[in-house]
């Protein structure tokens, strides 16, 4: 038998050890299919695309494969959900499952950012730090002496707990403290990574407890990490994540958006005034002057400027501003100079040059005003609130191409890879090479595995277009359709999960359905949203009703959720300044931004929406779509109804209110 035969024979007995540790457990065919396709990839050193609906055990597909490859393997996901049962569920049952046979425990360790561990250095000094938090950015007057003093209060006390906590954790994790602190707390007591003067400088480098996970981590079989730190170790030259030679991305269709998000930077009048804050021991008089005068600057630019996307370069006032910050800013980190290893506070020196350094660097990519980048204006419709120039990369396919895949394998898979039955789009989002040809399932360097789903969506549920609907015009939810989403609820009787496209349609439609039936009716925004899930997947009568966030993490298998209604096709908002800006660009290239950058991002969305309902192989209900434009748009329409699961479709009303009085054992 040859070494690739007993790696193979090896592989099936890990991942048949592992099913069966569960009663009744048995390896699936996807599952199977997908960690043999693992095996090879990395025999192969090719990339691999893999969507796997869900039931089909994708988790352990990856992880068993894993343990065969020398050296730490690392696994990325999207959500604190996925990471949190890898680490807790899965990845222990796995160890103990292959233990005997592997003649040793498999090692896995989590990695997060530096932000998510207590940082000894800042804790000495978390008594003498005033939070530079909104509840200190008015004086007490403004805020009700009262109030300020009780939060005040309540601050130190989570300090004080955070200081014992301190004297028994052997990890630092925030996770790991229960009962938790809000964020402002723990920014006293905690460090990012920007601000980080490193081990070898820091005096307290040897009982530092991000350098202790960094550690576990290289010694580890198994790596669990997120999308937003890969990203950001994919930007800082990978010098944060151990030297791997197969990455998994788990929730793959994810992974552009938080590469775009960590590339993203931008400039407020809070963040120049922290930075002036945090440097103003350190440089003359005149200079620290400037910096608040330019932050005044950009509070009158950003007043006077509209929101949304900037298209012809900064406004005057803005632009004004701006220069002004980046001229403070040299100066400033002039002034302060290196880091030396006599500095009597190199920790404080570091926040200092930090910040001033990120404003700096945003301050020049704006003037720069590259034709890679797009920069907005954000500031709320109406009142006070948040207000901030913002620039991000156009596309970051360029830098996944270049950053992502050198010198190791990547597996990225999903329950949602293919749009319109073929993986070409999401494999261009996410760097790799087109296919060689419309039809191919492979490009150059890479290649592509549907392994299907366990469960019989024909069977399990309907797919119901209201065609007869008007085509949605504006915000909110029309009379026609709120008539149509209440006669489904009625007919089932609740068990119902709403997917709204803004707030105000979630709102109404809530008050639609308490007004005229006496269904309980859960609203996001009303309550904490795991106590919302919770009751929704108790309580079978109960809807719950919400918007963008619900699309894509709730889980409720059962009769709790038989019921799925989508009001209108989750197209980016003309507004929203990245998509436009990427529409725009394939305009202007002779192609049709709709095409290649709104209807690709609706479809992802649609069919993680869909994904609510058949969550296991005993479920059964009904997927609604209020859009009509699903079944009667030319092109489009059929695009996205390919990117879902197959289920029996329909678009006649009496179908799919007969099939919900039956699910609800009505006559």
């Amino acid at each position: 038998m040859t070494a690739t035969t007993r790696r193979k024979a090896k592989a099936a007995d890990l991942l048949g050890a592992a099913v069966g540790a569960v009663p009744g457990g048995a390896a699936r065919p996807g599952q199977q299919e997908m960690a043999n396709a693992i095996e090879r990839a990395v025999r192969e050193k090719e990339h691999l695309l893999v969507q796997a609906g869900t039931g089909t055990g994708k988790s352990l597909a990856y992880l068993t494969p894993s343990l065969l490859v020398d050296g730490p393997v690392v696994v990325s996901t999207a959500t604190l959900a996925l990471q949190n049962q890898l680490v807790e569920h899965d990845l222990p049952r796995l160890a103990d499952a292959v233990e005997p046979m592997l003649g040793r425990r498999p090692k896995f360790a989590v990695l997060k950012g530096r932000h998510h561990y207590l940082c000894v250095a800042k804790m000495e000094h978390a008594d003498e730090e005033e939070p530079t938090d909104t509840l200190f950015d008015a004086a007490p007057a403004q805020r009700g002496g009262t109030q300020w003093l009780g939060e005040a209060g309540r601050l130190g006390k989570q300090i004080q707990r955070l200081q014992a906590w301190a004297e028994k954790t052997t990890t630092g994790d925030r996770d790991e403290l229960d009962p938790g602190v809000d964020d402002t707390a723990w920014r006293q007591v905690s460090m990012p990574a920007r601000d980080c003067v490193g081990a070898a400088r820091c005096p307290y480098g040897q009982e530092c407890f991000a350098e202790a996970s960094r550690t576990r981590a290289r010694e580890a079989d198994i790596v669990v990490t997120n999308h937003s730190l890969l990203a950001v170790d994919m930007l800082a030259e990978r010098n944060i994540v151990p030297p791997h030679k197969l990455l998994v991305i788990d929730e793959a269709h994810e992974l552009a958006e938080r590469v775009s998000s960590a590339s993203q930077a931008e400039l407020s009048p809070e963040s120049v005034e922290r930075a002036a804050k945090r440097a103003r021991p350190l440089i003359p008089q005149p200079v620290a002057e400037a910096l608040a005068e330019a932050a005044d600057a950009l509070t009158v630019g950003l007043g006077d400027a509209p929101a949304g996307r900037i298209t012809t370069g900064l406004p005057p006032m803005l632009a004004q501003a701006v220069i002004l910050i980046d001229q403070a800013t040299r100066q400033a980190l002039s002034a302060i100079g290196e880091i030396k290893t006599d500095d009597p506070d190199p920790v404080r020196k570091q926040q200092a040059k930090a910040t001033l350094d990120e404003v700096s660097e945003t301050t020049r990519r704006l003037l720069e005003e590259s034709d890679f980048d797009v920069a907005w204006v954000e500031k709320p419709d109406v009142g006070s609130g948040r207000r901030a120039l913002v620039v991000a990369p156009l596309s970051v396919a360029g830098t996944l191409a270049n950053k992502l895949y050198d010198e190791r394998t990547v597996v990225a898979t999903s329950a949602t890879l293919t749009l319109g039955g073929r993986f070409d789009t999401v494999a261009r989002s996410l760097g790799l090479p087109a296919p060689r040809a419309p039809q191919d399932t492979s490009g150059e360097g890479w290649t592509s595995l549907d392994v299907g789903s366990p469960f019989d969506y024909p069977k399990q549920g309907i797919l119901y277009v209201a065609s007869h609907l008007p085509r949605p015009a504006a915000s909110g939810l029309p009379d026609k359709a709120g008539e149509e989403l209440l006669e489904l609820v009625q007919a089932l009787g609740g068990a119902t999960l709403g997917l709204f496209s803004s707030r105000r349609a979630a709102t109404q439609a809530a008050e639609l359905v308490r007004a005229r039936t006496t269904l309980p009716v859960l609203l996001q925004g009303e309550e904490a949203l795991p106590l919302l899930v919770r009751r929704f997947r108790e309580e079978r009568a109960t809807c719950l009703f919400g918007v963008m966030s619900l699309w894509q993490g709730v889980d409720v298998p059962g009769e709790s959720c038989q019921l799925v209604v989508i009001d209108r096709l989750p197209f980016p908002r003309p507004d929203e300044p990245l998509a436009a800006a990427r529409a725009a660009a394939v305009d202007a290239a002779g192609g049709s931004g709709f095409s290649a950058v709104s209807v690709p991002i609706a479809a992802i969305r649609l069919a993680q929406g869909v994904g609510r309902l058949i969550r296991s192989t005993g479920d059964k209900g009904v997927v609604a779509v209020l859009d009509s434009r699903l079944e009667t748009a030319r092109g489009y329409g059929a695009f996205l109804r390919e990117s879902l699961p197959p289920f029996w479709y329909t678009t006649r009303q009496e179908v799919a209110v007969g099939a919900l009085k039956r699910l609800a054992n009505k006559p």
